[in-house]
């Protein structure tokens, strides 16, 4: 952390001298910066790579750094008014048009403005990723043999019998593809299981992510609701009958965005339904490695308890390390099986075969253990934190489950408390939250948000972060004066 906060430094400090300088004047060697602002070779290299990148240095091996030319001037842009016609003649034709709308998925990767606390993350913060398991983990695949050679296009064979062993049953590597995370997995499984124009069924609320999938696809996810114990099963029966859907997608474990686990009774019947409807179901296993410290054993996935077919298993690294190890796994058995390598090698050909690598040296370290302890731990912590800080200063928010995994709240507001409102008030009051509409396919019953607990740096930032919650809730409600927790000398 200190070393990217000194490069962002350094190149701004250069930056704002480059005006000394003529176009192609040399500068200061990297001996002199090194000693003039006391950092280090590695620091002066790369505050110098990010300004060539941004064009304004030329490197030269053995020579050093000059000033770049000017650039030339600005293009007058050009016309692009027609695509708007062309764009939407294309979807004229289509029973379902085509809609890609990534605003739900940007709400969890969009960083916040400084100083916010981000309840909006979707992913670990720095402080709990293994970022020197992951570092240590890189430099040894660099070095191993062929490293940089073209991989199997379903993946290396080591890394697949590593997937199908943490899936369970007698899934096989031979019936694993890796993926490049999650994500991409999810949108090989809905290309290949549902023609264009055709209902998929989804939980609701869901994650938008897959939702975003579906429709950029072409299909119309058609809802089924939850409780605590996830999916009913007789309301899925009644869509898969009303609907004659082929595809269902749910995450059993740990469900985005209520927490829920799907309860044992209802596993094997999802499965049977689906089988009955002769369709598939796509099992996001998303957050198994997020489990927390008091959870008690785990439910296996319902891939280890299907032996026909009926489940096509999506899992990931992504989550449980960090948004850019983008490895993940798609297994399924039977002819489904090509459909999916086919669309995936049309695709992307292949996972990059360092990443492939640098997963496998990290998962068989003694490192990987040890930090699922920890994050197991920690999020347990943060949640306890979290739930603590609500029923203190909003209690009038309805939580109505408390996960044993996952990386989040799932909060119903008051119907006095209007969504969009809240979300623009706490940004006012420097907190950044989920939206709940997203994750519903169709009216949402009621207002919610979705707090993330492990995109902050620790239980003080989140009990900060609930403090202008509050806040921004009593600007609403216009009982600004009765708060007295406002969280100004908060520093993170």
């Amino acid at each position: 952390m200190h070393e990217r906060s000194s490069v962002a430094e350094l190149a701004n400090t250069l930056r704002a001298e480059l005006d000394r300088y003529s176009p192609g004047e040399k500068l200061p060697s990297s001996r002199v910066l090194v000693e003039r602002h006391r950092v280090s070779p590695v620091t002066v290299t790369r505050a110098l790579a990010q300004l060539a990148a941004e064009g304004l240095v030329v490197t030269r091996p053995g020579a050093g750094a000059y000033r770049a030319e000017p650039r030339a001037t600005t293009p007058v842009p050009g016309d692009t008014s027609w695509q708007e016609l062309a764009l939407s003649a294309d979807t004229a034709t289509e029973l379902v048009p085509r809609a890609v709308d990534a605003s739900g998925v940007l709400v969890t990767l969009s960083a916040p403005p400084p100083g916010v606390v981000e309840f909006n993350g979707g992913y670990l913060h720095p402080a709990l990723q293994p970022e020197r398991a992951l570092a240590a983990a890189l430099a040894r695949a660099g070095r191993r043999p062929g490293a940089w050679g073209r991989p199997p296009v379903d993946g290396l064979p080591e890394l697949r019998e590593w997937f199908a062993r943490e899936i369970g049953g007698d899934v096989t590597a031979a019936e694993v593809l890796v993926t490049a995370g999650g994500q991409s997995a999810i949108t090989t499984a809905l290309r290949a299981l549902a023609p264009p124009g055709t209902p998929v069924l989804v939980e609701s609320p869901t994650y938008p992510g897959m939702l975003a999938v579906a429709r950029a696809a072409g299909l119309r996810p058609v809802p089924v609701p939850t409780d605590a114990d996830g999916v009913r099963p007789e309301l899925l029966e009644a869509a898969f009958r009303a609907t004659g859907a082929r595809v269902f997608v749910c995450q059993p474990l740990f469900q985005n965005p209520t927490g829920a686990v799907l309860a044992a009774e209802r596993r094997s019947a999802v499965v049977r339904i689906a089988r009955a409807a002769g369709s598939f179901v796509v099992e996001d296993d998303f957050a198994r490695r997020l489990v927390h410290a008091d959870a008690g054993p785990l439910p296996g996935t319902l891939a280890a308890d299907d032996p026909d077919g009926v489940v096509v298993h999506v899992c990931s690294l992504t989550k449980i390390t960090s948004a850019s190890l983008r490895v993940g796994a798609l297994a399924a058995r039977g002819p489904v099986l090509e459909r999916l390598r086919a669309i995936q090698v049309v695709d992307s050909f292949f996972v990059p075969r360092p990443l492939q690598e640098t997963a496998l040296e990290l998962v068989g370290s003694p490192a990987w253990n040890r930090h699922l302890r920890a994050v197991s731990q920690e999020l347990k912590s943060r949640r306890d934190t979290m739930t603590g800080a609500l029923a203190r200063h909003l209690p009038e928010f309805a939580l109505p489950h408390i996960p044993s995994g996952g990386y989040h709240l799932w909060l119903r507001l008051p119907d006095t408390v209007p969504e969009a409102g809240l979300l623009a008030a706490a940004l006012r009051a420097g907190v950044a939250a989920a939206p709940g509409r997203p994750y519903f396919c169709a009216e949402p019953p009621a207002g919610h948000v979705r707090l993330s607990f492990a995109g902050v740096a620790g239980d003080t930032e989140i009990a900060e972060g609930v403090r202008r919650l509050r806040a921004a809730v009593d600007e609403l409600t216009g009982r600004g004066d009765q708060f007295t927790g406002r969280g100004d000398q908060f520093t993170g």
